[in-house]
């Protein structure tokens, strides 16, 4: 790959709006497991709030997640790679960020609007999903 298809790609990743229209990767490999990407968007944009119980596991998937960003963009701006590996790199870098953001826009529970154990029984598939990306 020459360094100007580095740079558009490096760009392109970097772009305030390189999420709205992208296809989300189905799957993304952490820490040598492989995550059901998509689905988890899909599940994560299907929570209104965030279950009480749920707040350091969201915390510690927001950081995986920005830990294997950091990963791959470290790689996207410096290793040898071919134009294939370098595009499959940024469209895993962008699948990341739509997670991120997925998990930035959910809302933290007001006590008021609390639900108490049946909220949190709807969000057990959600949080199975965070603990998946932080082991």
């Amino acid at each position: 790959m020459d360094e100007a298809t580095r740079e558009d790609l490096i760009e392109r990743v970097n772009r305030k709006t390189a999420t709205v229209g992208a296809s989300t990767p189905e799957t993304l490999t952490v820490d040598g497991k492989e995550l059901a990407l998509r689905e988890f968007i899909i599940e994560t944009r299907s929570v209104d709030r965030i279950p009480p119980d749920a707040e350091e596991t969201l915390t510690k998937a927001k950081r995986t997640l920005r830990r294997e960003r950091g990963t791959r963009m470290d790689r996207l701006e410096s290793d040898p790679l071919d134009v294939e590996t370098a595009e499959r790199l940024a469209d895993e870098i962008i699948g990341i960020d739509r997670a991120l953001n997925a998990l930035e826009n959910i809302r933290r529970p007001d006590f008021a609007d609390e639900d108490g154990a049946a909220s949190i029984e709807d969000h057990k598939r959600w949080v199975g999903f965070l603990d998946e990306i932080q082991r």
